[in-house]
């Protein structure tokens, strides 16, 4: 996605920050974090600016790697829906541990919650939090297997606020508790 520092014109900030319709036919910004460009009017979140790369057009953009926002829908060039949700689904596998919500991932992904929702589910036959929370548990029970931590420090490093609500997900899940389970492990129980 090029390695060039960009400076940002003055005009060009304001008009993403004011979501300026005006400018729509000017520019295309894209942010590196996400890949994701979009017109100025977009209602999606402020990017870092930092972050943000201005393009003359949105071809331009395509071939600097960058994918249309699914929520404004540049230039009407549109992601095909299951690639979309595949490249969400690979952020959540490396960003599990992180806080996420329905509606940081729609504002991460430039997509109303409602339809992420949706297509996320008819995509991977589960909704994103249920995807979330399997990712997690995978990263935990490699972690009970592998590691000698506490549970509580595996519940917080894979991403659960609250030790309870892992350990309940986890026997709910698997039919026993964290640490039952690192027992069976250990004695070659389970599989």
């Amino acid at each position: 996605m090029g390695t060039t520092k960009q400076t940002i014109r003055d005009e060009y900030w304001r008009a993403i920050e004011q979501c300026d319709r005006n400018y729509d036919d000017t520019f295309f910004y894209g942010v590196k974090t996400t890949g994701i460009f979009c017109r100025p009017s977009c209602k999606s979140r402020i990017p870092n600016k930092g972050n943000v790369r201005i393009f003359k057009n949105a071809y331009v953009a395509v071939e600097e790697h960058f994918r249309p926002c699914k929520r404004c829908r540049p230039d009407g060039l549109k992601l095909p829906a299951e690639e979309w949700i595949g490249q969400i689904s690979s952020w959540i596998d490396t960003h599990y541990a992180e806080p996420i919500t329905l509606q940081s991932l729609a504002d991460e992904w430039h997509g109303s919650p409602y339809y992420l929702q949706r297509l996320f589910k008819r995509t991977t036959g589960l909704s994103p939090t249920e995807y979330v929370q399997k990712v997690r548990l995978k990263n935990a029970r490699y972690l009970l297997q592998s590691t000698d931590q506490m549970v509580a420090d595996i519940s917080l490093e894979v991403g659960f606020s609250s030790t309870p609500y892992f350990i309940t997900l986890f026997k709910r899940t698997t039919g026993c508790t964290p640490s039952q389970f690192r027992k069976q492990q250990k004695a070659g129980e389970f599989s």
